[in-house]
C-alpha cells in the first residue's frame, strides 16, 4: 500500500559478536533483499547526515509506496547491556570505541565552527 521505512540500528563495531557467528547473512542489512527495498547508509555520528536520510527515506515512500531501508551506522559505547564488558573479548575495537568524540559533541562543534 504505502511502503514502511526499515531502520536498522547497526552498531556491528560495539559488537562483541563477530558477524560470522551473530546472523545468517553477511551484513545487517541483507533483509532488504527480501522486500527489494533499496537501503540508506548514513554515519550516525553526522547528524545532519541523519536528518537528510530520514527525510529522504520518508519521500522516497511517499513517492513509490514501497519499503526503504536505513542503515544507521554507529556504535555501542558500553557493550550489549548494563553487565557486558565488551573489552574483554574485543580489547582493541574498545579502546579505539573509548577514544570517539561523543555525537553529541560532534555537532555541536559543526555548529559553533
Amino acid at each position: 500500500m504505502g511502503g514502511t521505512i526499515h531502520i536498522i540500528v547497526n552498531n556491528q563495531i560495539g559488537f562483541t559478536t563477530t558477524p560470522i557467528n551473530a546472523r545468517s547473512g553477511t551484513h545487517c542489512t541483507d533483509l532488504a533483499k527480501a522486500v527489494s527495498a533499496p537501503v540508506f547508509h548514513v554515519n550516525a555520528d553526522s547528524l545532519p547526515d541523519v536528518h537528510n536520510v530520514f527525510k529522504l527515506a520518508a519521500e522516497y515512500r511517499q513517492k513509490f509506496k514501497n519499503d526503504v531501508v536505513i542503515n544507521l551506522v554507529g556504535y555501542r559505547k558500553f557493550g550489549h547491556n548494563e553487565l557486558d564488558q565488551p573489552s574483554f573479548t574485543q580489547p582493541f575495537m574498545y579502546k579505539r570505541i573509548a577514544e570517539m568524540t561523543p555525537t553529541l559533541q560532534i555537532y555541536e562543534n559543526q555548529l559553533l565552527e
